[in-house]
């Protein structure tokens, strides 16, 4: 339980993202020997997601979807709640706070169009499931700009905490990736290249997995900072150690105020009470 934390979430979520796209392919593959569904164009011969997702594996879809997005959004809720009470780099800027903001609520809605593409299937409600679809590509696209923002930010500020530079450059390539692959699904599926666009559906949702994944990355520092807080002023941080560990040192006014507080102390020892140490997740 020492290095359980925050950081299950996405793992959770990945995982769960991860079994339901192989659940679905699979099936497809070697249950099915790759059957065309009622919901597939004329000539085409590869599923979409959808298109597995709207036949007898409709519950597997719903419910890995629903999974997929409460664990996610929670990654999310944790890294602001995390930075707030200082147990991760905190923001310390309106424009952090700002793109923190927007991270979430375009995750949101990324979470809607996702969760409502698996109910609205391809075959009952095609014009419904795309709506959707496009909800869930471009609130967690842009969530994922907001975030890489942030994070740019962050590192700049905090070059000691090179945990912020690995996890933008990861968040970064993702965005790249997606944005690519996602203009490249929509030309294709616009130009009726069904089984080209079919592939790039499945390459970007497994792409999607590991961004669900880097969270841990942003996370999993939080473990280090149960009772220890980070300091949003490392240089004074590290002055206060030093001066601590070598009093001789001490300025004479701050040496006579240390000495001062010493006298206090021991004169009224009762006042100090042993505070039971609180453990966080």
């Amino acid at each position: 339980m020492r290095y359980l934390s925050y950081w299950v979430f996405p793992i959770i979520s990945g995982l769960m993202w991860l079994t339901t796209l192989l659940g679905l392919l699979l099936h497809w593959i070697i249950d099915t020997h790759r059957v065309k569904y009622a919901s597939m164009q004329g000539d085409q011969t590869i599923a979409y997601i959808s298109d597995v997702g709207a036949s007898n594996l409709k519950p597997l879809f719903v419910v890995g979807c629903i999974i997929t997005t409460i664990f996610l959004d929670l990654s999310f809720g944790s890294d602001r709640y995390l930075r707030h009470k200082g147990r991760l780099v905190p923001n310390t800027s309106t424009t952090e706070k700002v793109l923190s903001g927007l991270t979430i609520v375009f995750a949101i809605i990324g979470t809607i169009g996702l969760t409502f593409l698996s109910g609205f299937d391809t075959l009952r409600h095609p014009k419904l499931h795309d709506i959707f679809l496009l909800l869930f590509i471009a609130g967690y696209l842009l969530s994922a700009i907001f975030i890489c923002w942030e994070y740019q930010r962050l590192g700049h500020k905090n070059r000691q905490h090179r945990v912020l530079r690995i996890s933008f450059w990861i968040k970064l390539t993702f965005v790249v990736v997606e944005l690519i692959l996602a203009i490249g699904f929509i030309a294709t599926n616009f130009k009726k290249h069904y089984n080209a666009a079919a592939i790039l559906e499945w390459i970007i949702a497994f792409v999607f997995s590991f961004y669900i994944f880097s969270f841990c990355v942003d996370l999993y520092p939080a473990v280090a900072t149960r009772n220890n807080p980070i300091t949003t002023n490392p240089a004074r941080h590290m002055e206060e150690t030093y001066y601590a560990t070598h009093p001789s040192v001490l300025p004479e006014a701050a040496r006579d105020t240390q000495d001062s507080q010493r006298t206090l102390t021991d004169a009224h020892p009762h006042h100090h009470k042993t505070r039971p140490e609180q453990r966080d997740f």
